[in-house]
């Protein structure tokens, strides 16, 4: 039996070059859409690796914070200065040399707390109050007795008193 020779009919040669342009044409289409998808994927890649890296950055420096904060919260806060205010020195006609001499031997009288610890002055606010006001203070020729009417415990301490003057 004999094999015909189909090479040599115009049919056959049509088809098998139309086949083999239909493979290349497919083939094209396939790497194309393949690295359309693939360049996709890259883009998506990178952008998620940006923000995983912006995420760890921003965790690294809140756990920063953090300890930073564990370390301050640790830290006792301590008294660090005395303000006190005469609220009537209008009215018993003291001048602002005497009252800075009042206040200034107030503050010399409590400045033992300056450098405690808050808590522990908070904690014995009496003995801040009975120091002050069962005290007598001397300016020229004036005695003085101070009555608290508000104490403010800070790391700046205010004290509001009245003052009586008493010979």
């Amino acid at each position: 039996m004999h094999i015909p020779r189909y090479h040599k009919k115009p049919t056959w040669q049509r088809f098998l070059v139309g086949m083999f342009l239909g493979g290349l044409i497919s083939y094209w289409m396939v790497i194309f859409m393949y690295g359309t998808m693939y360049e996709k994927l890259i883009i998506e890649n990178s952008n998620l690796k940006e923000q995983l890296q912006d995420a760890e950055n921003r965790i690294e420096v809140l756990e920063k914070d953090k300890r930073e904060l564990n370390e301050k919260s640790k830290q006792k806060i301590t008294i660090e200065e005395i303000n006190l205010e005469i609220l009537n020195a209008e009215e018993l006609k003291i001048d602002r040399l005497l009252q800075n001499q009042l206040e200034s031997l107030v503050k010399e009288e409590i400045k033992g707390i300056i450098g405690k610890d808050l808590l522990t002055i908070a904690d014995s606010d009496s003995l801040l109050f009975s120091s002050i006001e069962n005290k007598t203070f001397k300016v020229d020729d004036f005695t003085y007795n101070l009555e608290i009417k508000r104490l403010i415990i800070a790391p700046t301490v205010r004290i509001m008193a009245n003052a009586k003057i008493s010979n």
